[in-house]
Parts: structure tokens; C-alpha cells; sequence
């Protein structure tokens, strides 16, 4: 028996296939190139090898699933905010907003972030005043930064610092993921039960498309051709062209 009233087996079931092929690149083979397509940090690399006691094949192992992890935090904003697709009432805009909820008696303006502390004072301001721009247009709208992790469960007004003074409007509202889903469904335990199905869904993607695994990767293997000391084919990677590297 299919659990979730507001969205069908199958279109959850689509919608988690699609987030999976949005890590599509991350899947790949990082080879030295794409390993070094932000230029690394050897000197980083180093104090985290010596501080941590790990070897250097466990360091760059280690900096390999940090850049796989930043390009995933893409994948699960597009989750977050493209479900609604599927669900009566919500609107996914091309630009402009995130999500637009519309009911006979409201409509709210969405912007969603991943994380609570993931705005810096700037972002915050943009946003804050995205949104106060919203409701002089629109008196009757809301609007809601929804937060995937929140602090805790909440449903406030936001309050941002503007030039010392601190701007608050109650149509203006800092919102929990969960508190949202329930604004939506109706159902206050609805991204509980979204949160239980995903795991069974996705390993039945999983296993349904064999291609779906992350490839061998080679950057490791690629440094100790440049050089057998790792440390030094880091410097290489990264200092080549320095006075005193350029040589070596």
C-alpha cells in the first residue's frame, strides 16, 4: 500500500530517478585533470595528512569525496525543489522563485536552502529584500525561506539586520522544511513519511540500472607517475611554474 496521498508511487519514484541522473558527472572517473580542475591545495593536503596520520593515498582518497560531495549538494537542492512538480497546488518556476504555493486563500513565495547557515549576510539581504519586493506587489502573499536543516522545527518570522536596523514583516516567514510540507498536504508528518520511502526507492532505482555505480577512480595512480614521492608530485600539480619548483 502506497503511503503518500499527495504524490503518486510513480512520480516519486520519477523524481528520484531523475536526482540520481543529475549526479551524473560524479558517477564518472576522477582522473588528475578533473582531480586539479580547481587547483588543489598540496599544502593543505600536507598538514591534513601529518595532523590526521593518514597516509597521503588516504588524503587524496579523502579530497576526491569532498569534491564528489560539494557537486552533490546540487542534486539534493534540485530533489528539494523540483518534488513539488508533482504536487497539487505548487508551482516549480524556471527563475524567479523556487516554489510557488497557491491555495483560495494564499499564495506563497518559496526560496529553499539546503541549510540554515548556508546564507551569508549578503545572500541573506538579497533575499530579504527579493521578498519585501514580492509582497509591496502583492499585499496578500506570503513568503517563506524554507530551511531543510533547520536549527529545529519552526515556523517564524524571519528577521535580517539591514544597515543595523533589523527588518522583520510577518508575511515574511523563516519555515522548516517539515512545517512547509505540512502547509502543502495538510499532513504534518508528510516529509517523515517522504523521508522513510526514499531509501526503498532509491535501492530499487539502483538496482533496476546496473550503469548506476561511481567508476574507478585514477588520480592517485596518475600523481605516482608524475612522481613516486606523493608529496612532491602534489607540488608538482600545483607549483610547476614557482621559482624553486620549476626544476624539480
Amino acid at each position: 500500500m502506497w503511503e503518500l496521498e499527495f504524490i503518486s508511487r510513480e512520480n516519486f519514484k520519477k523524481h528520484i530517478s531523475e536526482t540520481i541522473k543529475t549526479y551524473g558527472n560524479i558517477l564518472k572517473t576522477i582522473d588528475l585533470e578533473k582531480f586539479n580542475s580547481n587547483l588543489i591545495d598540496p599544502v593543505k593536503l600536507l598538514f591534513d595528512a601529518k595532523v590526521y596520520q593518514k597516509t597521503y593515498k588516504e588524503i587524496v582518497e579523502s579530497e576526491i569525496s569532498r569534491q564528489r560531495d560539494k557537486s552533490n549538494t546540487n542534486a539534493i537542492g534540485y530533489f528539494h525543489q523540483n518534488i513539488f512538480k508533482y504536487v497539487k497546488k505548487c508551482d516549480v518556476p524556471k527563475e524567479g522563485f523556487d516554489v510557488i504555493y497557491t491555495n483560495k486563500d494564499m499564495k506563497i513565495y518559496v526560496e529553499i536552502k539546503n541549510k540554515h547557515n548556508t546564507m551569508n549576510s549578503s545572500s541573506a539581504t538579497k533575499t530579504m529584500m527579493k521578498m519585501q519586493n514580492k509582497i509591496m506587489q502583492e499585499p496578500e502573499a506570503k513568503c517563506y525561506l524554507v530551511e531543510v536543516i533547520a536549527v529545529k522545527s519552526q515556523d517564524i518570522v524571519w528577521k535580517v539586520t539591514l544597515d543595523k536596523v533589523q527588518v522583520k514583516d510577518e508575511r515574511i516567514r523563516r519555515v522548516s522544511i517539515d512545517r512547509f510540507w505540512e502547509h502543502v498536504t495538510g499532513n504534518r508528518n508528510a516529509f517523515y513519511s517522504i523521508c522513510n520511502i526514499i531509501p526503498k526507492l532509491i535501492d530499487e532505482i539502483i538496482e533496476e540500472n546496473a550503469s548506476l555505480k561511481i567508476e574507478n577512480d585514477t588520480a592517485y595512480e596518475e600523481l605516482l607517475e608524475l612522481n613516486t614521492d606523493i608529496l612532491q608530485a602534489l607540488y608538482t600539480l600545483a607549483f610547476s611554474s614557482y621559482n624553486g619548483f620549476r626544476n624539480n
